[in-house]
């Protein structure tokens, strides 16, 4: 897949911690329960942290209990790409940032949470970077 913002393996590796880099570009997790961004209210903009690109707001958050910041729709709906995962034995769908191609997450549906989308999209937190409103 080609997207806006490319960059050679050994440059993304320079520019992301390892735990960024691991979860942004090698699809990996953040442990349940441990991301920055789990329990916060603040409210603002998540973006991707490996791109800045604006992905989710405040507006959209809310509380899921799984242990991964939750939304149930992304602030617009070119920001992310949906891609079929089948990865550890499960069909699930993967959500990656539509401008880089970094892992954010899985979107779930029809979990029965009170939500307008019935969807939930457990994204990681390092994979964000929160710019809260000005007040």
């Amino acid at each position: 897949m080609s997207y806006d913002i490319e960059k050679p393996d050994e440059q993304w590796r320079a520019e992301l911690n390892p735990a960024e880099y691991a979860v942004l570009r090698k699809a990996g997790t953040e442990p349940a329960f441990t991301g920055e961004y789990t329990d916060t209210k603040t409210k603002g903009v998540y973006s991707c942290r490996a791109c800045g690109a604006e992905l989710f707001t405040s507006t959209e958050k809310f509380e899921s209990h799984c242990g991964w910041p939750s939304f149930y729709d992304p602030k617009e709906s070119d920001a992310v790409e949906l891609i079929a995962d089948r990865s550890h034995g499960m069909v699930r769908t993967e959500v990656r940032c539509a401008r880089c191609g970094s892992h954010l997450g899985h979107v779930f549906e029809g979990e029965g949470y009170a939500t307008p989308t019935d969807q939930r999209y457990c994204i990681n937190s390092v994979s964000l970077r929160l710019t809260p409103d000005e007040k």
